[in-house]
């Protein structure tokens, strides 16, 4: 498929408002994509490769302001481009507006001389030789690669390539409308689909088994050990909630570390038998050799396990998150970190088995699965068996409340609740896993600037942008503008217009000096905010007048809460 087609059916959804409509045009773009099926079906979400997969293009917006400006011309720099970025606000708007196509250099020409149409799998392969770049001279050769590409784009062309490379298709083409296309396309049904999409995390594997091979082809795809998949995650909850809604409790620790999924086969035959991956599917075996130890010392067989690493002292007693924060991000000199900060590995779900999968089977079930893994020997008690998250069954709310004050009182963050009867959804946020904690989620944030109202508001100072400490700097993450009455907005404004150091239209900086606690109900990753994250549905709850900003929360217990 050329690049342009595609872009021109891109440009054609990204016009499209209806949910429907924006599915049957993906439809008909796998439809006629042929051999380039799996590419576009990444493309299309605004992905390069499979999302199991840890490579990424690694590009940092200037490297592509300086691609793009090249291609404009020698009249053009990078900073122009991103001059004309802060006008239109869009990097395809800019990129669709320079006339690219007649400058020399890397990719711009075959060798006949003749410029050459640019084809979906020609774009695939120099973004993947550009994720391959490394090493001294690495920003140089992306640039180059880059330029090539924008040098042989038409208009369109290079408005979908430029929001490709930076991850900002944003055309509304989510991973239900990929589903449904592929569903609608190949005649197969959606919950299969869904199904394969769980076990591969890939949905150009998933598009071309189910054109080539049918819902049979779907059901023959399983679990591959170290291929990681999503995730199941737990939404907050209560006792009461969810014993009214399952006969019994599974009752966990839950741990204050970071998420991990463990793939071992010990039949491997290279170094990769092995690996580690974080909640967010990042490699990160090479900075937890403790894990892999773990693996091959207790593991006999081929496994897929769920769990968390904790930070501990030389007790063993855990430590706060962000210790195991400090060997997360640690790419060299692992040993001199793991002697700094210890890190033991805790399990509590089994997905692979001896071959098995057990998306399918019941928590009880896979956690008797993990349990005969870790263990010794059958006999053994589960309190013994290192590296088992136990596990209580029960219906009684006094038993949970002893459970959760031994697991505070160890240290830990409290209990997770779980439907014994509940299987293992990939990347699904349910009502099967809950988090016990308060009713409300808050954080303890400061106020750095404000936007005065409209209406019979316009007297009042109505929207609070919201930051945390990160060491001598504040580092934004969101505004909130809910659970607040006219009452209550009028003190605000008496509280902080004093604090009010500039004004621009509506909106005006603060003096960081007012503490809000800030309910929430999920702490995001978010480009808009120097944090990096943005609380999701934040609402205002009150002014901390015993707090100091720096008693506020820290960026730190941000990303804790999010792990």
């Amino acid at each position: 498929m050329e690049f342009a087609t595609f872009a021109d059916r891109v440009a054609a959804i990204d016009a499209e408002s209806a949910d429907l409509e924006i599915v049957a045009h993906v439809r008909e773009l796998l439809e006629d994509a042929g051999d380039d099926l799996e590419i576009v079906a990444r493309f299309v979400q605004g992905r390069v490769f499979p999302a199991w997969q840890s490579r990424t293009l690694d590009i940092g917006p200037n490297t592509c302001y300086e691609a793009i400006a090249r291609a404009a011309g020698t009249n053009v720099s990078a900073d122009d481009v991103e001059e004309r970025l802060a006008e239109v606000g869009e990097i395809g708007e800019v990129a669709a507006g320079y006339d690219f196509g007649g400058q020399q250099g890397l990719g711009a020409f075959t060798a006949g001389g003749a410029s050459e149409t640019l084809t979906v799998r020609e774009g695939f392969e120099t973004l993947s030789e550009l994720a391959a770049a490394e090493g001294a001279g690495s920003h140089d050769t992306k640039v180059d690669l880059l330029f090539g590409l924008f040098n042989r784009c038409e208009s369109v062309e290079a408005r979908y390539l430029a929001r490709l490379v930076l991850s900002e298709m944003r055309i509304g083409v989510g991973e239900g409308a990929v589903r449904d296309a592929i569903s609608e396309a190949f005649d197969v049904p959606g919950e299969r689909v869904e199904r394969a999409l769980q076990v591969s995390n890939d949905y150009g594997q998933v598009a071309r088994v189910a054109r080539d091979d049918g819902l049979e082809g779907l059901d023959a795809m399983d679990l591959e050990v170290g291929r990681p998949v999503q995730a199941m995650l737990a939404q907050a909850g209560t006792v009461t909630d969810a014993l009214e809604e399952w006969d019994e409790a599974a009752v966990e620790w839950k741990y204050d570390g970071a998420r991990v999924q463990l793939h071992h086969d010990p039949n491997g035959t290279d170094a990769a038998e092995t690996r580690v991956f974080s909640r967010n599917m990042e490699d990160v075996t090479d900075a937890l050799p403790e894990v892999v130890e773990f693996a091959e010392e207790t593991l006999a067989e081929p496994a897929i396990l769920d769990g968390e690493v904790v930070a501990v002292d030389d007790d063993g007693a855990p430590l706060p998150f962000q210790e195991v924060l400090k060997r997360f991000r640690r790419k060299h000199d692992v040993a001199k970190a793991r002697e700094d900060v210890e890190v033991r590995p805790v399990f509590f779900d089994c997905l692979h088995a001896g071959g098995d999968d057990l998306l399918a089977e019941s928590l009880t079930t896979r956690h008797e699965r993990l349990e005969a893994l870790l263990a010794d020997d059958p006999n053994q008690e589960p309190a013994a068996v290192d590296g088992l998250s136990l596990c209580w069954h029960t219906d009684d709310p006094e038993t949970i409340e002893l459970i959760d004050n031994d697991a505070l009182e160890a240290g830990h963050e409290g209990i997770m609740l779980k439907d014994p009867d509940s299987t293992y959804s990939p990347g699904r946020r349910g009502k099967h896993w809950r988090k016990r904690k308060p009713d409300v989620e808050t954080l303890d944030c400061i106020v750095t600037g404000a936007e005065w109202g409209e209406g019979r508001r316009a007297t009042f100072l109505g929207t609070f942008e919201l930051a945390v400490r990160a060491g001598d700097e504040l580092e934004t993450v969101g505004k909130v503008a809910t659970g607040i009455t006219d009452e209550t907005l009028e003190e605000l404004t008496d509280l902080l217009e004093p604090h009010i150091t500039a004004e621009n239209g509506q909106e005006v900086d603060v003096a960081p000096e007012t503490v809000f606690e800030v309910g929430y109900e999920e702490i995001q990753t978010s480009p808009t905010y120097s944090s990096g994250y943005a609380l999701r549905f934040p609402r205002f709850q009150g002014v901390r007048h015993d707090k100091d900003p720096s008693d506020a929360d820290s960026l730190e217990r941000l990303e804790r809460l999010r792990a």
